[in-house]
């Protein structure tokens, strides 16, 4: 059987907060919080709720075979400051000045895959070739999970608690999951 660590409801809700008070002491307020499906929607809408800021979500569900995650594409562009065909005066494809900061927020940051994921298809989806991408992660899109498994393959921004699953491989069970 395996092992496992309860997250407390008060853990999320510090989790939430502790995040929120990393990206003010680093002057950095997103335009928008993109929760991932289905672990990240809970403190996504917590955190937008807090800081008035704007939320969307994001369906990426690498483990469940029944659904193929979302291509978000217009979060991409917003990320990359997009410029459609049709408003152009010139070549140029992005404006700096346009993008948009985001923040993409998950429960658990375990093995680094759904946020690589995301880079991957965020990149490939808007302007693949552009340079800028190396700009845009890390300034204006950002990452933060309520739990870091620190053996990950992705590293995040922001996040609330460390764990070391390689040490102690117990399962997380989030509030959200088994309050019945």
């Amino acid at each position: 059987m395996t092992n496992k660590r309860y997250i407390s409801e008060q853990e999320i809700k510090t989790g939430v907060l502790d995040i929120v008070s990393q990206m003010y002491s680093d002057d950095w307020r997103p335009d928008m919080i993109v929760g991932v499906t289905r672990g990240g929607l809970i403190p996504a809408v917590m955190m937008s709720h807090y800081t008035g800021i704007r939320m969307e979500t994001i369906d990426v569900r690498l483990r469940d075979t029944f659904n193929s995650p979302e291509h978000a594409v217009w979060m991409a562009e917003e990320a990359f400051g997009y410029i459609d065909k049709a408003d152009r005066t010139d070549d140029v494809c992005s404006d700096p000045g346009k993008r948009k900061k985001i923040l993409i927020l998950d429960d658990i940051n375990d093995t680094g895959e759904t946020f690589k994921w995301i880079v991957k298809d965020w990149e490939s989806g808007c302007l693949p070739d552009d340079p800028a991408w190396l700009d845009i992660w890390g300034n204006n899109v950002r990452f933060a999970t309520i739990i870091d498994n620190v053996p990950s393959k992705f590293d995040v921004d922001y996040t609330s608690i460390e764990i070391n699953k390689a040490e102690d491989p117990a399962w997380i069970v989030f509030p959200f999951e088994e309050w019945w």
